[in-house]
């Protein structure tokens, strides 16, 4: 074999390692999880290091004991997951409606501070959330919103939307002008040019955007509990996993399966949208 045929095998098995070792990483802390969701405490106690359930102690009562109601000796996590998922979903909804107009109005239209528009979406990134927490929760404790999962919803719009802003304008615009000329020389509108047209090719990165506010409002922890502390009946998953994590009395095999409860429906997305979701991160990369 000569040196080049050499190099190539070597750096194709080299890049298998790197994707094993990092499939590895990411995947063993999950599946630990879920073998410990799914085995009774004694046994655990017995054998902590075990990764392999058998078909004789692989129970799942630990999730029953989960989504049980509190009120039946439960955790009552199926009303702290639709909390989550209504917050996570209306927040998602309301950041691409304002977003996708504001995105192209950024990439299509000419007005003044057009070019200062990016800086100052990204400057709310600039400033630690723990800095603008206590602002929002003495504008939202005056205004009756402390409390309200409607407040909850605002406040996660305003840490997904200048971010989301400024991914949908990168891909806006790589789309050809000449497409949307076209379509108004056919008699299309504004608002039918951006349904017909800016829309669907924009599919891609809008599901990225989507995808990405879904897990900020789902997995956010820090104004979930400033806002709803006070409020145990709105309560969001990850303020219920917590309480988990802070009970002696609660078995660990009960706080993994409120873990895996908690990362699932990230996971399903994420999958179900592999495709879309890698072409809209990687969108607007390259203008041409």
């Amino acid at each position: 074999m000569d040196r080049d045929r050499i190099e190539t095998v070597g750096l194709r098995w080299l890049r298998r390692l790197v994707i094993a070792a990092f499939l590895l990483v990411t995947v063993f802390p999950f599946y630990y999880m879920l073998v410990l969701s799914v085995r009774p405490i004694e046994r655990l106690l017995l054998d902590p290091g075990s990764l392999v359930v058998g078909l004789g102690e692989l129970t799942f009562d630990t999730y029953a004991e989960v989504v049980r109601a509190v009120d039946d000796g439960g955790q009552g996590f199926l009303t702290l997951m639709r909390n989550s998922g209504l917050v996570a979903v209306t927040a998602t909804l309301l950041t691409l409606a304002v977003a996708i107009p504001g995105a192209y109005a950024v990439a299509r239209l000419r007005f003044f501070g057009r070019r200062q528009v990016d800086f100052l979406f990204l400057a709310v990134y600039l400033f630690p959330s723990i800095v603008i927490a206590i602002p929002l929760f003495v504008v939202f404790t005056r205004a009756g919103l402390r409390g309200s999962l409607l407040g909850l919803v605002l406040v996660y719009i305003s840490q997904t939307l200048p971010v989301s802003v400024y991914m949908l304008r990168n891909y806006f615009e790589t789309i050809p002008v000449s497409l949307e000329e076209s379509a108004a020389i056919d008699g299309a509108g504004r608002l039918g040019i951006i349904r017909r047209v800016s829309l669907p090719l924009a599919a891609p990165s809008i599901m990225a955007v989507a995808l990405y506010a879904f897990m900020i409002a789902w997995n956010e922890f820090l104004f979930a509990l400033l806002f709803l502390v006070d409020k145990p009946h709105r309560w969001t998953v990850s303020l219920g996993l917590a309480q988990l994590s802070d009970g002696v009395e609660v078995p660990k095999t009960v706080l993994m399966a409120g873990s895996v409860l908690l990362t699932l429906p990230i996971v399903i997305l994420f999958f179900a949208s592999e495709r879309l979701l890698t072409e809209g991160l990687t969108s607007g990369a390259e203008k041409g």
